[in-house]
């Protein structure tokens, strides 16, 4: 590059980042587009809407009709926020969540009436019309009249099937006979359902008919009928888009719920989180990133000055996507962030360590920096797509928290990229065309003695059996004291909502100061989730299970402490907001993430003994990760997913910094050099990434340990030990892990 192009590179860069700076700090237009105060938020850090349902028609509906409820209505208001939540309240009440709206009557016009839909025959057994399209509204749909009423049909036999008939209803993309792309509902029936509709098909398509889906109060659609359908499997066509077939997949799984419901109430609640935590969790980044900065600057000089500011116009360009893609931040969103951070760190570090490496060789700066950009493409390249395979798997099958997990993840895992290998590079080619070129602005890579880890595997493999066991362990003796065996919060076991009316409107900000650590006293748990009701001095507390004496005490301390009206203040058991349902969706997406980044490894590295050795270091991971929450007995609640998931993340990622080290190190093994010594040097040649990376990434998030609230300490805490956990298992066990299984399973001979 030359030097006037060079100077007009840095020029449009500086021109770039504070173009991006003003976007993501003001924004654009009246309404501050692409700017962080529109990024949409989640429960936990914003609040939204909140819409009580009580079944009609049943004083005791059983558990296993409002499980199925709760989580078809789950899957419909994940059309509005992947982070909604619903969850049941008593006997016969079910609470919707939905973060980030403010116009409830709007929301419950557009969410219906739960439990009224109908599949109806266009003719009744005499011939006469049950329906028939009169016109079109303004957006092209067809509007049907109804000659009956719902009893009149009942009555008659036109109503074939009922919304509990059908098991499931997706949109989906299929390949017409003419290879055009359409989008369609799928619809999956129940058994019951299938016999059903089975004979309702068969008459329709003799009659040449037509079967009309009736849904609060109107036709909804009215698919001609092609084939007698007996499977239980079918698909509505036609001219749809994308958003009209999830839309129209969405009302019939809502019509197909086996309770009719109607709104009890609905009101507008604050942050669950309170709201400092967001303003902690801003600070507790600008220090992370600041420390980041100074540690980069002194450690690699020019590349580190390149380095950083490639992840400042990260950090705009992140802030700017997550609202221009309407990605719902939340605190395990967060999580993503921070490891998308430390993973665009890991890749300067990665590309700067094999610069210097070069350096020491004998090459030139310029040679150096693209030889050490060519070295280091597969080891990033790999990491990365394996994070992002687990992303593109949990944001596909995953649900509500995972999902945006997933997007935050996958977002920031393509930016780092982006940074890392185009931006950084373009930096410092520009730096070294305007004259800085000398080798000490770039450092040399002294040579390091190599150290033995893997003649100590078996100190280390001890090490990490008698971690793990001592997480059962732990397990057992929580399971006999408490009867679970890890502290499991509200969101998977359910609570106690407490319902109090201060004398005044109290601020959250002294709601957080003030109420919530006398909450934690009496409960011993620092997950207490705050709502205010906005316009009222009404404040939800949701905690743990109270027992009598605990929900008494809480009344006397509301009414000693803050003069609350005791008669006020009611008290209603809650059940998790995960359910049964999306724990099975989480478990299936994690073990299919693993399954494909185990295939991906074995693919790229050609030898299934590294994929199996970096699942196994994975798993270990998670397991003493595992044994720290049961022995610290951090709070286990939805960011126990993101921190499980976020760990994986960093270490496969880490592993593979290694293995890529390795296979290229075994095309070069000197005469007579042991495999041994080969994966010794390996480790210690990518030592240096090891413990840097683990160091920023660790900053980051003991930052948001250091400034934030309970809830979001009980989060960072497990997660500084994943990252040390992870650092300890790439360097210490994978590497002799590998050794290990090419003993047992030797390599076949060509």
């Amino acid at each position: 590059m030359k030097k006037n192009k060079a100077i007009i590179t840095l020029l449009i860069f500086i021109l770039l980042l504070g173009g991006f700076g003003y976007t993501a700090a003001v924004g654009i237009g009246a309404d501050g587009s692409g700017s962080a105060a529109s990024i949409n938020l989640g429960l936990d850090l914003e609040g939204g809407v909140s819409i009580t349902y009580q079944v009609v028609g049943e004083e005791d509906p059983s558990t296993e009709d409002m499980n199925d409820t709760i989580y078809k209505l789950q899957k419909r208001v994940e059309g509005y926020s992947t982070e909604a939540v619903v969850y049941q309240e008593g006997t016969d009440r079910i609470n919707i969540e939905i973060p980030g709206v403010s116009d409830a009557n709007a929301i419950l016009e557009e969410l219906g009436k739960p439990g009224s839909l109908y599949f109806i025959a266009e003719h009744d057994s005499e011939g006469n019309l049950n329906y028939e399209p009169v016109g079109m509204d303004d957006s092209g749909e067809l509007i049907y009249t109804m000659y009956k009423t719902i009893d009149e049909l009942e009555a008659d036999g036109s109503i074939k099937l009922v919304g509990a008939d059908v098991k499931n209803a997706q949109a989906a993309s299929v390949t017409d006979s003419m290879q055009n792309s359409q989008f369609v509902i799928s619809l999956t029936m129940t058994e019951e359902g299938t016999a059903k509709f089975a004979e309702a098909t068969t008459s329709a398509l003799q009659k040449g008919e037509s079967i009309g889906i009736y849904y609060d109060g109107r036709i909804i659609s009215a698919p001609s009928v092609n084939a007698a359908i007996t499977d239980g499997e079918a698909q509505i066509t036609g001219s749809f888009t994308y958003e009209k077939a999830q839309q129209l997949a969405s009302t019939i799984r809502i019509g197909g719920l086996k309770l009719e419901l109607e709104e009890l109430h609905s009101k507008i609640v604050g942050a669950q989180l309170g709201e400092e935590a967001i303003s902690t969790s801003i600070k507790a980044a600008a220090v992370g990133f600041a420390v980041i900065v100074v540690f980069m600057l002194a450690i690699y000089y020019v590349s580190g000055a390149a380095a950083s500011l490639a992840l400042a116009l990260y950090v705009e360009l992140i802030i700017i996507l997550l609202d221009a893609f309407e990605i719902t931040l939340t605190l395990p969103g967060i999580a993503g962030i921070i490891l998308s951070i430390g993973m665009a760190v890991d890749a300067n570090v990665i590309i700067f360590a094999r610069i210097r490496e070069e350096i020491a060789k004998g090459k030139t700066v310029k040679s150096a920096i693209d030889t050490g950009y060519k070295k280091a493409t597969s080891a990033i390249v790999d990491g990365n797509v394996t994070t992002l395979i687990a992303a593109a798997v949990l944001g596909l099958l995953g649900s509500g928290t995972i999902k945006g997990f997933a997007a935050t993840l996958a977002l920031g895992i393509v930016l780092s990229m982006f940074t890392a290998m185009v931006i950084t590079r373009l930096l410092m080619k520009s730096f070294y065309a305007v004259g800085i070129r000398d080798v000490k602005w770039y450092g040399k890579a002294k040579e390091a003695k190599t150290v033995d880890f893997t003649a100590k595997r078996k100190i280390f493999f001890g090490i990490s059996i008698a971690a793990i066991l001592a997480g059962f362990v732990f397990m057992g003796i929580n399971k006999s004291k408490t009867g679970g065996i890890l502290n499991y919060s509200l969101e998977f076991v359910g609570g106690t909502s407490t319902n109090v009316t201060f004398n005044a409107d109290m601020p959250l900000g002294d709601i957080d100061a003030q109420v919530v650590p006398l909450i934690e006293e009496i409960t011993g748990d620092g997950n207490v989730q705050t709502q205010k009701i906005e316009g009222t001095s009404e404040v939800i507390f949701k905690t743990r299970s109270l027992t009598t004496q605990e929900r008494e005490t809480f009344k006397n301390v509301m009414v000693e402490n803050f003069e609350a009206d005791a008669e006020k203040i009611t008290t209603e058991t809650i059940s998790s907001t995960i359910s049964s349902e999306m724990k099975s969706d989480a478990i299936l997406a994690v073990v299919i993430a693993t399954l494909c980044m185990l295939v991906y490894i074995w693919f790229r590295f050609k030898d299934i003994r590294f994929g199996a050795s970096s699942v196994a270091a994975l798993i270990h991971d998670v397991l003493v990760v595992l044994a720290f929450y049961a022995i610290v007995k951090v709070s286990v609640g939805t960011t126990f997913i993101a921190c499980m998931l976020t760990i994986v993340g960093y270490s496969i990622n880490a592993t593979i910094v290694i293995f890529d080290r390795i296979r290229e190190n075994m095309h070069t093994i000197g005469k007579g050099e042991s495999l041994e010594t080969m994966v010794n040097e390996s480790i210690t040649q990518t030592l240096s990434r090891s413990i840097f990376t683990s160091m920023t990434t660790f900053v980051m998030v003991a930052a948001l340990y250091a400034f934030g609230v309970s809830s979001v300490k009980e989060f960072a805490l497990p997660l500084m030990a994943g990252i040390l956990c992870g650092t300890y298992s790439s360097v210490c066990i994978t590497g002799a892990l590998w050794l290990v299984l090419r003993k047992i399973f030797p390599q076949k001979a060509a």
